[in-house]
């Protein structure tokens, strides 16, 4: 059992998607992905206090629950089944979890998944006899699709709805600026509205593949959903134009919406076209850089 005085501050980093081609529409709903992601060093930032008898989870920002709807919350929950299913006893008696939150909500950043993922990979480094990595991944796979990545950490080719991952060790660590337009959208409302007969990227994706996965910014950034999301958030595709005319590589809406991110040559860079951004009072900027 996790010691009942111990407290972990974890860092819970954000993704991005350099290329999301959707290719399938399954009968459960899910679709066939094909997605290039990578974490980059934006974070929240996760307390757990393992502390009374039950889960309780705090954040103060706007908008995420604090029950069981919250993702750290479930994968705190399904840790501690799983744990007693396979080991007969609870991993801990009770954990208190407040969420730092900076990954903005509704953004194709994936932070709820992240906070799952992180919470998931600290109980189990912190637990007498750690559950085995098949058995930790499919825990997070019943969290959420993005889950099992977060659990890797390292950029990755996935497949299937999400959970098959293919190592990409050769993605360059590009600085990223990341611009959230200040409202986010909603995932199954922007995979509901897509028109499979409309999407291409796949074709590009199967190009880069030929190339050996040599990562090309200007020719190889493609996100299936983006046309979809921008009729609903017209801005991303101002912030993709801004960024490209202060230097971006390339820029790309990053999973479902509705953040926007481009990729930079060099830091200072990176850093001059945030300066820039920050004019623009109700867009959020942010400078970080590709976990290679």
């Amino acid at each position: 059992m996790i010691p009942t005085d111990l407290t972990l501050d974890l860092l819970s980093p954000a993704k991005i998607n350099l290329v999301l081609a959707v290719t399938a529409r399954r009968p459960d709903g899910y679709h066939e992905l094909a997605t290039l992601m990578a974490c980059i060093d934006l974070y929240d930032r996760i307390e757990l206090r393992f502390t009374g008898d039950d889960i309780r989870l705090t954040c103060h920002a706007a908008g995420i629950p604090e029950d069981e709807t919250n993702l750290a919350f479930k994968a705190a929950r399904g840790f501690q089944a799983a744990y007693r299913a396979d080991r007969g006893a609870s991993p801990f008696e009770g954990v208190a979890i407040t969420l730092h939150k900076t990954i903005p909500a509704g953004a194709g950043l994936g932070g709820g998944s992240s906070n799952a993922a992180t919470v998931l990979k600290a109980l189990n480094q912190h637990v007498p006899k750690p559950l085995a990595a098949d058995r930790l991944a499919a825990l997070a796979l019943q969290i959420g699709a993005d889950v099992p990545f977060f659990l890797y950490g390292k950029p990755a080719l996935a497949t299937g709805v999400g959970e098959r991952l293919r190592p990409w060790p050769q993605l360059r660590p590009f600085p990223v600026v990341v611009v959230f337009p200040g409202r986010g959208l909603a995932t199954g409302e922007i995979y509901r509205a897509l028109n499979l007969r409309l999407t291409n990227c796949e074709k590009k994706l199967k190009g880069f593949l030929l190339k050996r996965g040599v990562f090309d910014a200007a020719a190889h950034l493609c996100n299936d959903l983006e046309a979809v999301a921008v009729r609903r958030c017209p801005d991303i595709a101002l912030i993709k134009r801004e960024l490209k005319r202060l230097g971006a590589l390339g820029a790309l809406m990053s999973g479902s919406g509705s953040s926007v991110f481009g990729l930079f040559a060099s830091a200072d860079e990176a850093r001059k076209a945030r300066q820039r951004l920050v004019a623009h009072a109700e867009w959020h900027v942010f400078q970080a850089r590709i976990m290679a």
